[in-house]
């Protein structure tokens, strides 16, 4: 080997040393993460921008609300607002708040019940007319409560409930029964039947099966199924407006159209209320977030 191919091999062997101890990629790498955090906060920022309205809408006055040009922070703050609201004439609104927690969180109880044996019983039997059945319990799920609010009524008049918790209770685990049984079907079918038959040789039963293994299996699913139904009853509002008609029964959610005139709007209170009544929903997801990211992407990888 001549000293012109020493000197060759010296250069190529430099270059290499630095091309490995070049900073530019890992440069490029911290550049392209703040380039994602800074995409990040600014889609948060124009999701929470409507909530940052309300909640600053709700510290002032009627008269700033509607001042033209309108101004974005108060220029007398109003925290009075949350407390005058509730002795307002429009509406009881401590007894909507309650109607509103007890038909959401027994709505939500009753799906449970229903839909836990439910879907474990479809996920573990193939019975004849399986497909035909979560068909249906689909098709359930295009129905919208104003579309039977008709024969709703007449049934609760039959039955003497009209214009009672009890109806409404019915009403939103009816209409949330399908999605809860479709989530937890999906749940209890990718459990490995292998672990049910280990269980079932250990001498437990068909029920002490469901309750000490399979449940705690599809945990994520349940709290799932759980965000999403008590959400959407804590929301609900057509059904309610119409099978509702006594003030203390009203949830929130009718509650809060009282303060709508065809002349006159408390948008004050409009945006008072409407803090109040997310803020519940945003601590149920605070302390769930991590089981519910857990259930939604569930199945995605194998």
């Amino acid at each position: 080997m001549t000293a012109a191919d020493l000197t060759h091999i010296e250069k190529v062997t430099g270059a290499v040393a630095v091309a490995d101890s070049d900073p530019r990629p890992g440069v490029r790498a911290k550049r392209r993460r703040w380039e994602l955090t800074a995409v990040g906060v600014v889609l948060a920022a124009l999701f929470l921008l409507p909530f940052i309205v309300m909640v600053l809408g709700s510290l002032k006055s009627r008269a700033e609300i509607l001042r033209i040009p309108p101004t974005y922070l108060p220029e007398t703050w109003h925290p009075d607002n949350y407390s005058t609201m509730w002795d307002t004439p429009e509406t009881p609104l401590p007894f909507n708040l309650a109607s509103t927690v007890i038909i959401s969180v027994f709505a939500t109880v009753l799906v449970l019940l229903v839909a836990i044996p439910a879907a474990y019983y479809t996920a573990r039997h193939k019975f004849p007319g399986r497909a035909v059945f979560l068909g249906l319990v689909l098709v359930t799920q295009m129905l919208q409560p104003t579309v039977l609010v008709t024969g709703l009524i007449r049934e609760f008049f039959a039955v003497g409930i009209n214009d009672t918790w009890l109806a409404m209770i019915l009403v939103n685990a009816a209409f949330n029964l399908s999605f809860a049984v479709w989530i937890l079907h999906s749940f209890f079918a990718s459990i490995p039947v292998e672990i049910e038959e280990a269980a079932m040789l250990d001498g437990l039963s068909r029920w002490q099966i469901l309750v000490r293994v399979s449940l705690p299996l599809v945990w994520p699913g349940i709290v799932t199924a759980t965000i999403f139904v008590i959400v959407s009853c804590w929301n609900e509002f057509a059904a309610s407006l119409v099978v509702l008609t006594t003030p203390e029964n009203q949830p929130l959610s009718v509650a809060l159209t009282k303060f709508v005139g065809q002349y006159d709007t408390s948008w004050q209170y409009v945006f008072a209320i409407s803090t109040v009544g997310i803020i519940p929903v945003v601590i149920l997801f605070a302390f769930i977030e991590k089981r519910l990211v857990a259930g939604l992407t569930a199945g995605s990888v194998k």
